[in-house]
């Protein structure tokens, strides 16, 4: 790796959306050369204007980024930064094979578990590709888990337009390798993310951090979507808030047998998702959207490690059918 105030450092980002437009413009503010894959009328914006960023107070920048929907065209970089919905990746994970060579480092900012997450792992599950989220190890086999990082987000954000995004809450950023061997690219890459004027957290316990997250709304994400209801309806009726309680204890069931703790407990957690009020979750307003629903990341994943872990996870089994039957009878 390079320096990054040089501008030879280069960082693709896939998925220029709310998340993924402000971490490119954080990155080419930091010095490095950024490009992006995009397709549609999102390719044609980036061309056009840039990446374009409606901060806090209403005033707008524009972020200049080569674009291609040619992977091959941009090139072999530095860093890959997938901010896609999880869902859409494996589709994809072949034709932004091109932009990943043998040192590149793949940073993952999306919800739920990532592909790359069983890699290196104890246990049986080590290395094993999860079907929710890597169908047939096809992610894997194009993006190396050897290879990936993690970036976990907390903040929130929108696309008023393809290619422009507005900031919202938040400004906080973990990011973390699960391999030692990445521990100077990750640095450099928190360093970059940090003088783009994000708050970056570097921790060695990725994988935890992923886990807590996921943890905290992998009830609420489902059944808003299958009710409708904000997190504060659900969890104002005792069936529904039960229901949630349930489904994390079997979640944090799967995450002992992992190793991976979240430091609270399921009513602790609870506590502060009230505090949040009535919201409505991502995945809430993706169905509202007509958009594909992060079902296999953000869910499927449980039911799945707790059949290879011997964990019994009927409440998640549950969900996750009707879940499934609500997408599908949608047309998401």
């Amino acid at each position: 790796m390079n320096d990054t105030n040089s501008g030879s450092v280069r960082a693709a980002v896939v998925g220029v959306g709310a998340i993924g437009g402000l971490l490119a413009a954080a990155l080419s503010r930091a010095g490095m050369t950024v490009s992006a894959y995009a397709r549609g009328a999102t390719l044609d914006a980036l061309n056009a204007h840039g990446v374009r960023v409606i901060d806090e107070t209403g005033a707008l920048s524009s972020i200049p980024v080569r674009a291609s929907d040619d992977a091959s065209a941009l090139g072999v970089q530095d860093y890959v930064v997938i901010a896609l919905k999880a869902q859409a990746l494996p589709a994809l994970a072949a034709r932004i094979a091109p932009l990943v060579g043998p040192h590149t480092v793949i940073v993952a900012a999306m919800n739920g578990l990532p592909w790359w997450f069983t890699h290196g792992l104890a246990g049986a599950i080590d290395g094993v590709p999860l079907d929710a989220v890597d169908p047939g190890g096809a992610v894997s086999a194009a993006l190396p888990p050897a290879q990936a990082i993690g970036c976990v987000v907390h903040l929130s954000s929108s696309t008023d337009a393809p290619g422009v995004v507005r900031r919202g809450r938040g400004n906080r950023l973990i990011v973390g390798s699960p391999d030692p061997r990445l521990d100077a690219p990750t640095a450099q890459l928190a360093a970059a993310l940090a003088a783009g004027g994000f708050d970056v957290e570097s921790t060695p316990a990725i994988r935890a951090e992923i886990w807590t997250k996921l943890w905290g709304n992998m009830n609420m994400n489902p059944l808003s979507a299958l009710t409708g209801s904000t997190a504060e309806q659900l969890l104002d009726d005792p069936y529904t808030e039960h229901l949630a309680l349930r489904m994390m204890e079997e979640a944090a069931a799967i995450g002992a047998k992992l190793g991976l703790h979240t430091g609270m407990s399921g009513p602790e957690r609870i506590a502060v998702t009230r505090k949040l009020g009535a919201f409505k979750t991502s995945m809430l307003q993706d169905f509202e959207a007509g958009r594909p629903l992060e079902i296999g990341p953000i869910l499927g994943v449980f039911p799945e490690l707790g059949r290879k872990l011997d964990v019994p996870t009927p409440y998640c089994d549950a969900v996750l059918g009707l879940l499934r039957q609500r997408a599908e009878n949608s047309g998401l």
